[in-house]
């Protein structure tokens, strides 16, 4: 849907998580994720604009107007021009700096993933990641929901397994599935599978191919409870994603 970005208020709050530099920046970052695949990203999109989430090969060209789109009604506002002229008049709800705060982390994260964040990457690099997945998490747990909380729980197992702290790795992968067949019903469809497939990884990479197997056929196998066809893509291009850690 074509949206008219407009002009924008001369006065903008400084420092406010619901500024226009911030709101420019979460459109970026959630079209470049549903560009990427991320599934966080793709969900938060479908829900806000199901119009230009329909489409699982247009996700790919996803336009800057379309992103702008679906922040803007992610934050209540009937479009991005509306939005644009609210910012400099309504108060920071309750809660939305940790929702922002979350949602930047986990994209910047992924990104490092997503660039092949491994042991033998620069330490900075691994720092970054590692922290920026656990402050992610930590927003999430103070302004999220189950499903947030059980992701974060997934960005923190598989960054700590791929830099090496595979018994890190091990404990929030535990920690994801548990939160999800907890409360199956607050988790969309692509959630377990994603869960096993954390909790494969870093089984394998601790020294359990047994078990990394096991749920890793769990994980291919909840492919069946994915409703959407672009959904189940997207989780079938992480499970073909790389380490392994010899499990094939």
């Amino acid at each position: 849907m074509d949206e008219d970005v407009g002009t924008e208020p001369e006065h903008v709050p400084a420092g406010s998580p619901a500024d226009l530099d911030t709101l420019r920046a979460e459109a970026v970052r959630l079209r470049r994720g549903v560009r990427q695949g991320h599934p966080d990203d793709v969900a938060t999109l479908c829900r806000h604009h199901p119009d230009a989430g329909r489409d699982p090969a247009g996700l790919r060209s996803l336009s800057l107007r379309d992103a702008q789109f679906a922040v803007a009604r992610s934050h209540g506002s009937p479009s991005w021009r509306a939005l644009v002229a609210e910012v400099g008049t309504q108060p920071v709800p309750e809660g939305l700096i940790d929702r922002w705060a979350g949602a930047r982390l986990n994209n910047e994260v992924w990104d490092l993933l997503d660039d092949g964040l491994g042991p033998d990457s620069a330490p900075s690099d691994r720092d970054l990641a590692l922290f920026g997945a656990y402050a992610s998490l930590r927003h999430w747990l103070d302004a999220g929901t189950a499903a947030n909380a059980a992701r974060g729980e997934h960005l923190v197992s598989r960054t700590a397994t791929a830099v090496g702290l595979t018994a890190v790795g091990l404990v929030h992968a535990n920690r994801c599935l548990d939160l999800v067949t907890a409360e199956p019903e607050a988790m969309a469809d692509w959630d377990l599978p994603l869960a096993h497939e954390a909790l494969a990884r870093a089984l394998a990479a601790e020294g359990d191919p047994e078990g990394g197997r096991r749920h890793r056929t769990a994980a291919v196998e909840a492919l069946d409870g994915i409703a959407d066809a672009g959904d189940r893509a997207m989780v079938e291009r992480e499970l073909a994603r790389p380490p392994w850690f010899g499990v094939d």
